[in-house]
């Protein structure tokens, strides 16, 4: 796989979509051309998504997870000085069916051709990972390894409970959503790189698409950046939260490294514990190797286990956020706000969380 640029030592950057609201009726704004015409960022910081009520900002590969979210924290700040009022979650709550205008360009116009409808729903918002790998090997390594953490992930991650202005009775509805796209799932495990190389080769093929940026995986190896992405977890509101998801997924792909080989669980059985994470978020019950058992239980042990791993990367103080999720993460955040001030307190709060742009203090002793 000579074409991908390996080389980097567990470099992390981070993706965030964000929708843009009214910042009057907090309702969908489709003004993503606006904004990124007055933030005057470079491209590869800030740019279109699928969908223009919604922006993507991208943090540069950096050392440590603290700074690519100090990175997030100033492109939040741009954007909302240049117009923008941003709301972090996976589906905008109070979004109604079919109010979702889509960007124009050659590849929105060829997704928006191979999905159709299932894309005019609404916008839904994802936060991704970028974790730098330094070698061929390396890649199938941690792709195999990190197949077992999507349902951990989604679960800690789960930030759109309410869809069309209702209860989803889902921690991550969006999830739910996403699952109607083609491809959208936990690829099986591969041999090496070349079996890897060839799996992602056969599905382009059956799929009619161009390249390795259109497999919408749950995890992939970025064909252009060398890097593994953990792509299906909702958007944050919360820089904490959003950075202690990235500190986690950074350890375990360095973990995966030099670690044993991982279980070949099937993609079946991950898929099932991923929809159960996503039904259920932090209270789900999710595949640990052979066994299944409480989603809290895995994060903490998993946490305490890669907590040498995430102090060496300097990314210790940005892991103990992890706590904090688990206490009440995204979904539960959301529900909590609604039940004390209804939709108009849920888009408040949502709204006003996502622009406070720097991370707390460490809270360990």
């Amino acid at each position: 796989m000579t074409a991908i640029p390996f080389g980097s030592e567990f470099t992390v950057g981070i993706e965030e979509e964000l929708l843009l609201v009214d910042r009057a009726s907090l309702a969908l704004a489709p003004m993503t051309d606006d904004v990124l015409d007055a933030m005057r960022v470079d491209a590869r910081a800030a740019g279109h998504d699928t969908y223009s009520a919604q922006i993507e900002l991208r943090s540069p590969p950096g050392r440590s997870v603290a700074d690519a979210v100090e990175s997030l924290g100033r492109l939040r700040e741009a954007a909302s000085s240049a117009g923008a009022t941003l709301l972090g979650a996976g589906l905008h709550p109070d979004g109604r069916f079919g109010n979702a205008t889509l960007v124009e360009g050659p590849r929105y116009e060829l997704v928006a051709d191979q999905l159709r409808g299932l894309l005019r729903r609404t916008p839904e918002s994802a936060l991704h990972v970028h974790v730098g790998l330094p070698d061929a090997d390396t890649a199938a390594r941690a792709f195999n390894a990190m197949r077992l953490q999507v349902p951990l992930l989604i679960g800690l991650a789960a930030n759109s409970p309410f869809w069309f202005g209702t209860d989803s009775g889902l921690a991550s509805a969006r999830y739910v959503l996403s699952r109607a796209y083609p491809g959208r799932r936990v690829p099986r495990a591969v041999r090496d790189i070349e079996d890897l190389e060839q799996l992602a080769g056969e599905t382009l093929a059956a799929a009619g698409l161009p390249d390795g940026t259109f497999l919408w995986w749950d995890l992939r190896l970025h064909p252009q950046h060398g890097t593994l992405e953990l792509r299906e977890m909702d958007a944050q509101s919360s820089l904490e939260h959003a950075a202690a998801i990235a500190a986690l997924v950074r350890a375990l792909v360095v973990e995966a490294a030099d670690g044993p080989a991982a279980p070949i669980v099937p993609s079946e059985a991950l898929d099932w514990a991923s929809f159960r994470a996503a039904r259920d978020g932090t209270g789900a019950i999710i595949v640990d190797g052979e066994a299944t058992r409480p989603l809290v239980d895995v994060a903490r042990e998993t946490a305490r286990r890669i907590r040498p791993l995430a102090r060496d990367a300097g990314d210790e103080d940005v892991l103990d956020g992890l706590e904090r999720v688990l206490e009440q993460n995204g979904a539960a955040r959301q529900r909590a706000s609604f039940a004390g001030g209804g939709m108009p307190g849920l888009l408040r709060r949502l709204v006003d969380e996502t622009a406070r742009t720097a991370l707390p203090a460490p809270r360990r002793a």
